[in-house]
């Protein structure tokens, strides 16, 4: 039971499986979280198990709050506890605001934003000695980005749930931040229509003279999970190499 646990939900790939990886090198036995490929999640909790940690495989579409509630009963019934809840899963319809409709926004909303609230509800319940939230945004809740309505308003009130989240939860010694990270080479990106036009504009004009990679935002999780980060609370931290800070 003295064991720590951390969930990271979507970490069957890219940036999520990453964290969970890390996670497990930093002593933590995971909750590995997937909606649709179940090869690949298999593949994550191998790789845990493989550097020693527990991993305990859970599908739940995080945007159906009766998927939450299962989800972590299952987690209430194997561990007992969870110390630090990565909000990762993310998904989004990526069209011109005027071409939107209902259905793809509230997918959106669901899996980006409800999420995380319905989440952290769940999760505080098992943080009984504190623990550590970080969800994952992007540049697009602050800047206008093509095709990304849906998605960058979703993740502006992922940013804002954190801020309200930070303050109501710190009685619990629970820590609340998030990560937002400029455009990175996964898989995910290769839905976006005008990939090839991110990736080269990051290319080009990213100050620190190179595109962000995984591990960059995952060195940034780490940090906000850590004793090191406890003063800091409901911030997003922008990782994109200073990219933001030009027009």
């Amino acid at each position: 039971m003295s064991q720590k646990v951390a969930l990271v939900t979507g970490s069957s790939r890219g940036v999520g499986k990453a964290i969970a990886l890390r996670l497990a090198e930093q002593g933590y036995d995971i909750v590995v979280n997937y909606a649709r490929s179940k090869k690949a999640a298999l593949e994550t909790v191998e790789a845990i198990e493989k550097l020693g940690k527990k991993a305990m495989l859970v599908r739940a579409n995080v945007g159906d709050v009766e998927k939450i509630k299962g989800m972590f009963a299952e987690i209430t019934e194997e561990f007992g506890r969870l110390d630090v809840f990565i909000s990762n899963a993310a998904s989004g319809v990526l069209r011109p605001a005027m071409e939107l409709e209902e259905s793809h926004w509230d997918w959106t909303m669901n899996i980006n934003s409800k999420a995380l609230l319905f989440c952290a509800q769940e999760a505080a319940k098992l943080m009984d000695k504190g623990g550590k939230i970080v969800s994952i945004s992007s540049l697009g809740s602050i800047r206008y980005l093509d095709n990304y309505t849906t998605v960058g308003v979703s993740k502006a009130a992922v940013e804002a749930l954190t801020r309200y989240l930070a303050v109501e939860l710190s009685p619990k010694n629970i820590v609340v931040n998030a990560v937002s990270g400029g455009a990175i080479d996964t898989e995910a990106l290769k839905h976006f229509p005008n990939r090839e036009e991110l990736l080269e504009d990051a290319r080009k004009n990213t100050p620190a003279g190179r595109m962000v990679e995984i591990e960059d935002l995952v060195n940034s999780v780490l940090f906000l999970v850590s004793d090191q980060a406890s003063m800091i609370r409901g911030q997003t931290i922008i990782v994109d190499g200073g990219r933001s800070l030009l027009v």
